[in-house]
């Protein structure tokens, strides 16, 4: 008896279904956009610093543990200088703290100047 309530429920409504699956794919698209427009601040950030060829300073967002030595591990609200070596993952920036140096995730960085 259930999938007949439920197709007499369709039956009754049939203009309602037609506005409510339009709103979540406007609300959907919206926030699919969202996350695109954070990615090109990141984008457009990493293709400065590529641009500049040099080393900028960034703050460090997030604590993050170094996976291995190639790595280099982070303490947040941290000064750090880095920069990009060509060929490298896009994903990724050169860290230098004194004497210390290694990748660092560029999602946990905010880029200064």
């Amino acid at each position: 008896s259930f999938p007949s309530t439920f197709l007499s429920n369709n039956n009754q409504s049939s203009t309602t279904p037609v506005q409510s699956v339009s709103t979540p794919s406007v609300l959907a698209s919206a926030s699919a956009s969202m996350p695109s427009v954070s990615n090109s601040i990141v984008t457009s950030g990493l293709s400065e610093l590529k641009s500049s060829s040099g080393s900028r300073k960034a703050r460090v967002l997030y604590d993050y543990d170094a996976a291995n030595s190639s790595e280099l591990s982070l303490l947040a609200d941290e000064v750090i200088t880095v920069y990009s070596i060509p060929g490298m993952d896009s994903d990724w920036l050169m860290g230098e703290r004194g004497n210390q140096k290694g990748k660092v995730p560029i999602t946990y960085l905010e880029l200064l100047n």
